[in-house]
């Protein structure tokens, strides 16, 4: 029996273990196949605060499992493959054990949204990538693509700047969405250089990736860009398929809460990216595992007859 399970391994749900170790309920983290979550395969994070001169992804994500170990969270490498919210305590089934559990906290975050073009399943891991740290440095003196216009997009693309000879930003837009300070700094590169008004309609190549086949969206016109590798930023899916009938989603599948994180289920609890909408950043991200963290130790102080002190919201 567990008093707080945590689901994912992010911002989200390391600041859940933090806050969990904190007021003594021994948490256990699942961590997926992903430690550290989307943020931990960012190159650096410059808008985190306390951090003037930025950090990266893996190495903030790195120092935030130490701080929780150190107030007893346990972080085990296996990830959930079924979960039942219809009886308490809740199971939670893993590829190796199954754990019960007073609160559950979901941190899962999201996962890529696909092009969904031809190609793309073809060359996943022989040149189509969604992770520009983990795989920038195999297109050293190469050609890439990047798909998107967002800030996933452009400092991903400058990222690759540091390796690949050539960097082709491919956006349906005419615009940036991209923050102005990021979009200053790919305008300077020269490495960089803009498609704008295009979709990627195919990915092409033998063993591996050769180019993409693009599109302009308003004169119609295809061309062909002869490149490496390609890394998509399009957006996300909320990773919440465990979930489907069990939990409240919303019509793009978010888990809804309310301001205390909670759930449609008593003592489910989720934060991070897998229930915001609106702004997907590491900072949001690890407020709303601090309240969710802190709504499940209320749950268990309740479901003790203890008492637990009101906070205003």
């Amino acid at each position: 029996m567990e008093q707080v399970v945590i689901i994912g391994s992010g911002p989200a749900g390391l600041a859940a273990a933090i806050y969990a170790g904190r007021s003594q309920l021994s948490p256990l983290v699942l961590t997926g196949s992903l430690l550290g979550g989307q943020a931990a395969t960012t190159s650096e994070i410059e808008n985190y605060p306390g951090f003037p001169n930025g950090i990266g992804g893996m190495e903030l994500m790195q120092l935030m499992q130490q701080q929780a170990q150190r107030f007893g969270a346990r972080v085990e490498m296996d990830e959930v493959v079924e979960v039942n919210l219809r009886q308490h305590p809740f199971i939670i089934k893993t590829y190796s054990v199954t754990y019960e559990a007073n609160t559950l906290i979901i941190a899962t975050g999201v996962s890529p949204r696909l092009l969904g073009v031809p190609g793309e399943d073809t060359f996943k891991g022989r040149g189509v990538s969604y992770c520009a740290t983990c795989d920038g440095f195999f297109y050293k003196d190469k050609t890439v693509v990047v798909v998107g216009g967002g800030d996933s997009a452009v400092e991903e693309a400058l990222y690759l700047t540091r390796f690949a000879s050539k960097v082709y930003i491919v956006h349906r837009r005419d615009q940036l969405r991209a923050q102005k300070i990021v979009q200053e700094r790919a305008f300077k590169n020269s490495k960089i250089e803009f498609k704008w008004d295009s979709i990627v309609t195919e990915i092409l190549g033998a063993e591996r990736v050769t180019g993409v086949r693009i599109r302009n969206v308003k004169s119609g016109e295809e061309s062909v860009l002869m490149a490496d590798g390609v890394f998509t930023y399009i957006g996300n899916v909320p990773n919440t398929q465990l979930f489907t009938g069990q939990l409240e989603l919303d019509d793009l599948g978010y888990i809804i809460t309310d301001r205390r994180m909670h759930t449609s289920v008593p003592g489910v609890f989720a934060a991070g990216d897998v229930q915001e909408r609106v702004l997907k950043q590491v900072v949001t991200a690890v407020g709303s595992g601090a309240i969710a963290a802190m709504e499940a130790e209320r749950f268990i102080a309740e479901m003790e007859g203890r008492a637990y002190p009101e906070r205003q919201w």
